[in-house]
């Protein structure tokens, strides 16, 4: 999304901190992304599919001239109800390819999908965004980051529990029917006040929660970026990202997910798993 984010998550890659991430190719900074990826293909890097721009002062418009992508500045709507409300399906599935092919035109060759705001998901009502993404996903042969076991725990806030476990369930159809590869849940990151009050606080109640999971294989994802002016420009919330990078970064944090019988992999060790179901 920006220099900072960038730094921080190269520093993971190297150190082991993070094993998958995915570029947001329409932001000011993804070339410097997609150079580190092909400099260092052995790093899992996808490509986060990008239809909302949800920052006041820092915006991104669509890569293609899809009308109904952009509001009346030009740049991409700020909310996935807004995206999901003015969508037209084949400018949607234009933009996407435009993204997939921006980083493949590159000489990136990118490892899986995912979704910024999960407005591609279908959970704001428009239900054949979903179907429209997996079938891009099909084509290209990429693995996907949604979920096909719904965990009630994990239901996203302002959405009603059924239509998520609908959506759920409807991804694992579309994942057979498309042969598309997804984890099987999904955790959503918990930023809370209560958690925000020191970072030793921050720190045990983001433990609890990466560790309290299923058996299976489970995604979580988080935001890492290095403390500087920009970021502290871009968002208020600024500092749940900076202890995110030191969480993901301290090696107490890794030997804590081991000692629970967790293994981190990466999407490409993903691909081999289901490939050999």
């Amino acid at each position: 999304m920006c220099k900072s984010a960038n730094e921080a998550i190269f520093d993971l890659f190297r150190c082991g901190g993070i094993k998958s991430s995915t570029i947001m190719m329409p932001c000011k900074y993804a070339e410097e992304a997609v150079k580190f990826s092909i400099d260092h293909p052995q790093y899992a890097v996808g490509i986060h599919l990008t239809m909302t721009s949800e920052w006041g002062d820092y915006n991104w418009a669509p890569m293609t001239d899809g009308k109904s992508l952009k509001n009346e500045k030009g740049f991409m709507w700020p909310e996935s109800d807004d995206f999901a409300d003015h969508a037209d399906l084949e400018e949607v599935r234009l933009e996407i390819i435009k993204q997939i092919q921006s980083a493949l035109d590159l000489g990136m060759k990118p490892s899986h999908v995912d979704n910024h705001m999960g407005s591609l998901y279908g959970l704001e009502g428009n239900l054949r965004l979903l179907p429209t993404t997996l079938k891009v996903c099909r084509d290209y042969g990429y693995a996907f980051r949604m979920c096909t076991k719904p965990l009630k725990n994990q239901c996203p806030e302002g959405t009603p529990y059924w239509m998520y476990a609908a959506a759920c369930r409807v991804c694992g159809i579309l994942s057979k029917k498309y042969k598309v590869m997804m984890p099987d849940y999904l955790i959503f990151p918990e930023w809370n006040e209560d958690m925000r009050s020191s970072y030793d606080r921050y720190r045990e109640i983001f433990l609890q929660n990466i560790v309290d999971i299923p058996d299976g294989i489970t995604e979580t994802y988080v935001h890492p970026s290095i403390e500087s002016d920009e970021i502290k420009h871009i968002t208020a919330r600024w500092q749940d990202r900076v202890w995110e990078y030191q969480i993901m970064k301290d090696p107490a944090t890794h030997q804590h997910i081991k000692a629970h019988g967790i293994e981190m992999i990466s999407y490409r060790e993903l691909i081999q798993l289901k490939s050999k179901k």
